[in-house]
């Protein structure tokens, strides 16, 4: 290609195709037209989500309110994740956003926690961050504009939940009024390029010939570009995660919506629950090689807050990524690009992070240079490797021996990379961020010690710290937390204060 990129073709809707439809649109209005091609045949994956922080600077770039898009989604806030049964059965603790107490220099704080903790003047580490207490008391509140970052409140780090399919309806109805062009119809054929192998075209059945320069695969598990017209391949990580379905239903709200997304480990596998403002979500996340799947659906059925709203919807996928994300002019994202489970709740992340990093590397002069699409998928292939490490975790960390798949959890080898973090965090509770990697040390941190794997020392720089001090500091930080938990109100009554109020506005 010699010309410029002016014409962007999206394959496929749902909350992959509509972020990068309103991102590109948001960025690229001058310089290129945007068109999704979609089927109101084909349904979505998503059925309810829960994401990360990271979600608030996408939200950020488009511009949009905050109150209004959580009003408009039926969205609650998200502090973090409750874990539930993992590293053994009746254990419970929070990954919990943002900071961890106070670090004092370069010594993080988990290390004089650690010490504490043997001294035994510590208490559970999850009374020591605003984001851990404020999510077992249900309260919720952003930071306040005049609070600096070194006061608790100052630190709140927050995502958001919400419903799926109206997060999509409401990123198309922002695409659309910037100019994007929606297109309905199901793809039938692909058209390359016999010189260069680059996708021309897409064919539609009411035969529409659709052409683009650049084209953005988010058609799903099926990859009907990046795999079904281009043959990328795929690379399987299901011996570390061996979940391959889920099943996901909705259900009457009970009970005022919690400010955390829960994850319960279950015989073969785990189950979400994501509270949204009209309904909870939930899904079974397991393995077909340990239970069946009538069976499942009737473990998941029996474990709802309140009445089914649905029948459970059934998923198969495989874990893993496409050998290429970005493959001469197509640019895979979501589950075209591969698919990790939502333990985490990465699945949006790893979308934005795609569209961030196509936008930063985004061809000059019509060009497709392979040095772009080299970095690219370096960047990807690192990403995904990082966050398949820290899943992987999960499973891994337990005592569990009450069913096979747990057994087998137990047991099993894991990458050479995961084992290194282990194996140092064990020693001596310390731990280093790779890079650009999406989870950073406080959240492996959380992890870690939630499931079990307790340092048998910690940094002897803590020891600069005089012993009868260090009680002190532990006591003070957790006073300090408390009392800003006291200022927050309840999760309930701020969604009904901000967003409500937003929603009757318009």
């Amino acid at each position: 290609m010699s010309h410029a990129i002016t014409n962007i073709v999206v394959v496929g809707g749902g909350t992959a195709g509509w972020m990068a439809a309103s991102a590109l649109s948001r960025v690229l209005n001058r310089q290129a037209t945007v068109r999704l091609v979609e089927s109101d045949e084909i349904g979505i994956v998503g059925v309810g989500e829960a994401t990360v922080p990271h979600i608030k600077a996408f939200n950020n770039l488009l511009g949009i309110n905050e109150a209004d898009f959580v009003a408009r989604t039926q969205g609650t806030f998200k502090l973090g994740i409750q874990f539930r049964d993992w590293g053994s059965p009746g254990d419970s603790y929070i990954h919990g956003f943002g900071v961890m107490g106070h670090d004092i220099g370069l010594t993080p704080f988990h290390q004089y926690w650690l010490k504490g903790r043997l001294a035994g003047c510590a208490t559970d580490l999850i009374d020591y961050s605003v984001n851990t207490v404020a999510a077992i008391r249900g309260k919720f509140m952003p930071a306040p504009v005049d609070v600096p970052a070194s006061n608790p409140l100052g630190g709140i780090a927050y995502a958001y939940h919400f419903d799926a399919a109206l997060y999509a309806r409401y990123l198309r109805a922002y695409s659309e009024a910037r100019g994007v062009r929606r297109t309905e119809g199901r793809i039938r054929d692909v058209e390359l390029d016999p010189a260069t192998g680059h996708v021309r075209a897409v064919l539609l059945d009411d035969g529409e010939r659709v052409e683009g320069d650049l084209f953005i695969d988010c058609s799903g598990f099926r990859g009907l570009l990046i795999e079904g017209a281009l043959k990328t391949g795929y690379e399987e990580w299901t011996r570390w995660l061996p979940c391959d379905r889920a099943l996901a239903v909705p259900c009457e709200r009970v009970e005022a919506p919690t400010p955390y997304t829960r994850c319960t480990a279950r015989e073969a596998g785990w189950q979400w629950r994501i509270p949204l403002q009209h309904r909870t979500g939930n899904g079974y996340v397991y393995s077909s090689q340990y239970i069946g799947d009538d069976d499942a659906a009737a473990k998941l059925l029996a474990r709802l807050d309140g009445k089914a709203l649905a029948d459970p919807r059934p998923l198969r996928f495989v874990t893993g990524m496409r050998k290429k994300s970005w493959n001469r002019n197509v640019v895979a994202l979501g589950l075209a690009s591969g698919f990790m489970e939502p333990l985490e709740s990465t699945s949006i992340h790893m979308i934005q992070a795609g569209i961030s990093k196509l936008l930063q590397l985004f061809p000059s002069n019509g060009v497709m240079d392979p040095v772009l699409a080299d970095r690219f998928n370096e960047q990807t292939r690192f990403e995904c490797e990082r966050i398949r490490d820290f899943l992987v975790l999960h499973y891994k960390a337990t005592t569990r021996d009450d069913s096979p798949f747990w057994n087998h959890c137990r047991t099993m080898e894991i990458p050479d990379s995961l084992q290194a973090n282990i194996d140092l965090f064990r020693h001596s509770g310390r731990f280093f961020r790779n890079g650009e990697e999406m989870f950073g040390a406080v959240s492996w941190i959380q992890v870690m010690i939630g499931q079990g794997i307790m340092p048998t020392g910690y940094n002897p720089l803590v020891d600069q710290m005089p012993d009868d001090d260090l009680p002190k500091f532990l006591n003070s930080v957790r006073e300090i937390v408390s009392k800003n938990v006291d200022l927050m109100p309840a999760h309930q009554q701020f969604i009904d204060r901000e967003c409500r109020a937003a929603a009757e506005a318009v």
